[in-house]
């Protein structure tokens, strides 16, 4: 039988704490290979750039793998609950690290570093969670956390005489101070904010509006454009089986304008304004409403009517409306993401 491999698949988020844990790796020896899973649900711009210029400025290889479309299944399906957004978080560690055992086998690696800390998150980093994940993923002890690992159950490197129990770090709770010094100390160049703030389903508005889709199509209909187009635009619900999507800058305007799908296509001609979808079988009532509201948001003078182009199936329409007024009730009671 082959001997055990001194090698690490890291988990890098493009955050501090994964980079601390891969350069650890690196520090007590081990090769490292970092691994970025992109679930389709990340935000910020650059995320990938970040991991790349961690992983040159420790060293290592990374590879990115795009696992969106099996990631979708974890966010309709969770079976251990939901945060206090849409975040499906332990299901979320457990196919993550499910994942990256995949690449550990492939690879020739024998275990997999992560950069949970005990006590940092209240869902998915507690001890019965951190043990959760570790069983539910079927790497055991393969599955280390070397930031936080004198304070957890031995591991698949100390068993080995890899390492020593005291060569793990015992961080624990929210603070960042002492992962703030050990960047500066190892030279880690970047890192994304703290504070779980880069998934799109942690944030209150995607998470309203996931919520009320579901609610109109059932979780088992969702597609992966429904779940990207909840990324842009304002969104407004005109009945429960029609929404409206109203693009807030040039770059929204351009993306709801190449979405796929059979839908109403919203734009006004004659003044600068932003690009409207209408989703669902919407009556002349219900359109001549999306026009009026797509109209509240474009450089229309008020009280005049102003040209509306309906676009589908390759066919334009024109209707003449008048904007909305900014303090119309109708916004704040149609708007799902507020």
């Amino acid at each position: 039988m082959a001997e055990p491999q001194k090698k690490a698949i890291a988990l890098l988020s493009g955050g501090l704490d994964s980079a601390l844990a891969a350069a650890l790796a690196k520090r007590l020896g081990f090769e490292v290979v970092g691994l970025n899973l992109a679930t389709g649900f990340c935000t910020g711009q650059g995320r990938c750039d970040t991991v790349l210029a961690q992983g040159l400025a420790l060293g290592i290889p990374v590879r990115l793998l795009d696992v969106s479309e099996e990631y979708l299944e974890v966010v309709k399906r969770p079976r251990f609950g939901r945060g206090q957004g849409m975040n499906p978080c332990l299901d979320c560690r457990i196919f993550m690290v499910r994942k990256a055992g995949e690449v550990m086998e492939e690879e020739g690696a024998s275990f997999v570093v992560t950069g949970e800390v005990l006590g940092q998150r209240p869902m998915s980093q507690h001890l019965a969670a951190l043990e959760l994940v570790a069983r539910e993923s079927g790497l055991g002890e393969r599955l280390v956390r070397p930031l936080s690992g004198r304070l957890l159950g031995p591991t698949f490197p100390e068993r080995m005489g890899w390492v020593k129990r005291e060569d793990w770090l015992d961080l624990q709770g929210r603070s960042r101070k002492r992962q703030l010094e050990l960047a500066r100390e190892w030279g880690i160049p970047a890192f994304t904010p703290p504070g779980g703030g880069c998934c799109l389903l942690l944030e209150r508005a995607y998470a309203k509006r996931l919520r009320d889709l579901i609610r109109e199509k059932g979780v088992e209909a969702l597609t992966r454009d429904d779940f990207a187009l909840l990324r842009y635009g304002r969104h407004f619900r005109l009945s429960p089986k029609v929404r409206v999507v109203v693009g807030r800058d040039e770059a929204e305007n351009a993306a709801l304008l190449g979405f796929p799908g059979d839908h109403y296509v919203l734009s006004l001609p004659d003044v600068p304004g932003p690009v409207a979808l209408v989703l669902g079988e919407a009556g002349e009532e219900e359109l001549l409403a999306a026009a009026g509201l797509a109209a509240r948001y474009s450089d229309a003078p008020g009280g005049a009517p102003v040209r509306v182009l309906v676009h589908r199936n390759g066919l334009t329409r024109e209707l003449w409306v008048v904007p909305w007024n900014k303090e119309d009730p109708r916004l704040r009671k149609l708007r799902i993401d507020r």
